[in-house]
């Protein structure tokens, strides 16, 4: 419910915005009232149409995983896009056409010209084009080299709330002996006559703490369960390890029906979604591109577009990694330590949700640049008016999802502190580093190259 409100929230501010701001500045050009709106509506609305459809499609590809939670999850979040876009093109105009000029009262800046900071900018980065593109890369690059060591799991028990309940009491038991490993069982279904033999067999196994079968009955009539307690956390190498001993000692035995718990649960998960994400991930890629080529008119523009969100991705995972897994920050900011881990759902979450969120200021960027070079015919001139143009817009819109996710980070669950940070850092960065430095300046440096588009295709 909450991911539902603030996203929507933001995603529709953000639709807004454009429209507001375009008609704004075409009322500031002379244009009356019905005419600026038809002509925002025509240029901004059309660019509001097309990254909402994006932002639809990246969170509707949810629906494809086998996993029930996600798939409910992924088909409700389709609407926010949707519900957007609908209200930005029927009820917005509506309301600029009529009661839009009383609205707009009192007027604290005009848009007749373009922002003269980001004006400034953008020649800045022109100027010293190859300079930015190199810098751009080098933090991006830097923010993206702890993905690789992302380790997907519950989060470590030492990540609990300190001075919590919970933490207490850890802390109580691991003061006496007990490992916290025994806070993950590894669960065994069998029948009831092998339970007791089984356990036996668990306590040698290296990792394990100790094995007893429950007492009573197991969940059907006939069967038994055997609690596997091990000493090292699923999250862990050890503790995967264990889990991994356990299966191929055990789930061939007579008897067993089934090994289960946590850090099987997690492990099945891992590879009943991620083992297909690439997958996913190409053919999301490869809408996204026929529908910005169509957009943009240039299958340079488009697939720029396209890697720039999957950079935007990578950078989130990275910063998240850094934050909650190696606790560079965790602890200062939230009081909770490294979690050695990340929980399995969460970068999937951050995917859905960053890729079309991002994908939004990438076509409010590029319709505007590629309007103004059909306008001049000069690509330099295209980008200085472009990011002139827009660079505030984005920023703002930028900074109302920030604010968003950041009051997002403070509920009290560990694993939406997480998709709270990768999105609020993803949105941050990729408005302030990749659509300010990255893209201009990688435009500017390809020139008319920007603006290819194979003839079969047009």
């Amino acid at each position: 419910q909450y991911l539902i409100a603030l996203i929507g929230l933001g995603v529709a501010i953000d639709y807004s915005l454009l429209v507001v701001t375009r008609w704004r500045e075409n009322r500031a050009s002379g244009l009356g009232n019905e005419a600026a709106t038809s002509a925002a509506m025509g240029s901004a609305g059309r660019a509001v149409v097309f990254s909402g459809t994006t932002v639809a499609i990246s969170l509707l590809a949810l629906v494809v995983l086998p996993v029930a939670f996600l798939r409910g999850m992924g088909l409700a979040a389709f609407f926010i896009p949707l519900t957007s876009v609908a209200v930005a093109v029927t009820l917005l105009p509506v309301l600029l056409a009529t009661v839009g000029p009383f609205l707009d009262r009192p007027r604290l800046r005009r848009e007749a010209h373009a922002s003269a900071p980001w004006t400034g900018w953008a020649r800045l980065v022109l100027r010293h084009r190859a300079a930015a593109l190199i810098a751009g890369l080098l933090v991006v690059t830097a923010l993206v080299i702890p993905l690789f060591s992302l380790r997907l799991g519950e989060p470590a028990s030492k990540s609990l709330d300190a001075g919590s309940p919970a933490q207490t009491a850890l802390t109580r038991l691991e003061n006496s002996g007990v490992p916290s490993g025994i806070l993950s069982p590894i669960d065994v279904l069998t029948t009831a006559r092998r339970a007791s033999a089984l356990a036996g067999q668990a306590r040698l196994l290296p990792g394990v703490y100790t094995a007893f079968a429950a007492a009573g009955s197991g969940p059907a009539a006939g069967t038994g369960l055997v609690e596997i307690l091990p000493v090292a956390e699923p999250a862990t190498a050890a503790g995967a390890a264990t889990v991994s001993a356990v299966q191929r000692a055990l789930a061939g035995q007579p008897g067993v029906i089934g090994v289960g718990g946590q850090g099987a649960a997690d492990a099945d998960f891992t590879r009943a979604v991620y083992g297909s994400f690439p997958l996913m991930l190409a053919l999301i890629a490869l809408v996204t591109l026929v529908l910005l080529a169509r957009a943009f008119r240039s299958l340079v523009l488009a697939a720029k577009a396209v890697i720039f969100n999957l950079a935007s991705l990578g950078v989130a995972y990275g910063v998240m990694v850094l934050v909650w897994q190696q606790g560079h920050g965790s602890r200062a900011l939230w009081s909770i330590p490294a979690t050695g881990s990340i929980t399995v759902y969460v970068p999937l979450l951050a995917f859905a949700f960053l890729f079309g969120l991002s994908m939004d200021y990438e076509v409010f960027i590029l319709s505007r640049v590629r309007e103004e070079y059909d306008a001049t015919g000069s690509t330099d001139q295209a980008v200085v008016r472009g990011i002139g143009r827009t660079g505030r817009l984005v920023t703002s819109a930028a900074l109302i999802l920030f604010l968003a996710f950041l009051a997002l980070s403070a509920t009290p669950e560990t694993a939406i502190k997480m998709l709270a940070t990768a999105l609020g850092a993803g949105i941050l960065l990729d408005a302030l580093v990749i659509r300010s430095l990255l893209l201009p300046s990688l435009i500017a440096v390809l020139g008319r190259w920007n603006w290819w588009l194979p003839a079969p295709a047009a």
